[in-house]
């Protein structure tokens, strides 16, 4: 065994659960402050669409990506651009990656404000009591986007 620590990978219910959130989001049902995220997929260009949680912090629209390597992160990089939609609502959007330096105050609010993605982050082992500080410390291993208007 190397010492290397292996990151969380996604719950198997994850992905059911988000096209049930998808499909109520079709209807025109808002599902809280769950938005989807359309972007190009990296590779085949085809539309690929996420559910997740953006956050308002200082003046901006943020997420935060659940996993260390998700495939929609990945998808809103390669794109930079993407659409937000929330019940019938779209909206264009430009999509900038944040360096860690500059995570690190959205994800000590991110542990205040999206109480959904800290216990996601307890149960994944990410975190252990969801604090600030520990949000905090996930500079450079957990993907964090600000969405500008297009």
């Amino acid at each position: 065994m190397s010492g290397q620590q292996t990151e969380p990978r996604p719950p198997r219910w994850l992905k059911p659960m988000n096209k049930v959130m998808m499909a109520v989001q079709r209807l025109g049902v808002p599902t809280g402050p769950a938005m989807v995220l359309t972007v190009p997929g990296r590779k085949s260009g085809v539309p690929r669409s996420t559910p997740m949680t953006p956050f308002d912090h200082d003046g901006g629209l943020y997420t935060v990506a659940g996993y260390p390597g998700s495939d929609w992160a990945a998808n809103a990089r390669a794109a930079g651009a993407g659409t937000l939609t929330r019940g019938r609502r779209s909206r264009p959007v430009k999509i900038v990656e944040l360096t860690p330096d500059e995570s690190r105050p959205v994800l000590r609010a991110f542990a205040v404000k999206v109480p959904v993605g800290v216990g996601f982050a307890k149960r994944s082992g990410l975190v252990v009591d969801g604090t600030p500080d520990e949000f905090e410390a996930l500079a450079g291993r957990l993907t964090v986007f600000r969405f500008d208007p297009a």
